[in-house]
């Protein structure tokens, strides 16, 4: 499977039987892998508005993580 999938499931596997928010927790622990997953290594050798881009595009899945995670 996919390392956004991957993380969903090794997310999965650390939740409790008391966890109401799990799937919030598990859907993080993927964007948090999606995010790793737009800046790919080959970033440096973009064009600075393009590596802007796709930083500003991992900023915006972060946040949506970080507000998961809070709930």
């Amino acid at each position: 499977p996919c390392a956004i999938v991957q993380a969903f499931n090794a997310r999965y596997e650390l939740c409790g039987p008391f966890d109401d928010n799990w799937q919030e927790l598990c859907l993080a622990a993927a964007l948090h892998a999606l995010a790793d997953q737009v800046a790919p290594e080959l970033l440096g050798l973009m064009h600075p508005a393009a590596k802007a881009e796709v930083q500003a595009t991992r900023q915006e899945i972060l946040l949506i993580a970080n507000d998961l995670e809070a709930t």
